[in-house]
């Protein structure tokens, strides 16, 4: 593997890493936030799942 494809999928592995890192833990107050204010329709069938067991019926 050359160096330059190395030092680019070190560079995407740190950035998705990077990103979820960021996420709040599903469940949490901030994530019941956030969820409440994305729009219900981009919500998948497991964000929907998930703020009914921990945001609606705590």
């Amino acid at each position: 593997m050359s160096l330059s494809k190395l030092s680019g999928l070190s560079l995407v592995c740190a950035l998705v890493l990077g990103l979820s890192a960021c996420a709040p833990e599903v469940g949490s107050e901030a994530w019941c936030k956030q969820m409440k204010e994305k729009p219900s329709g981009d919500w998948t069938a497991n964000e929907a799942t998930d703020y009914a067991k921990h945001c609606v019926f705590k």
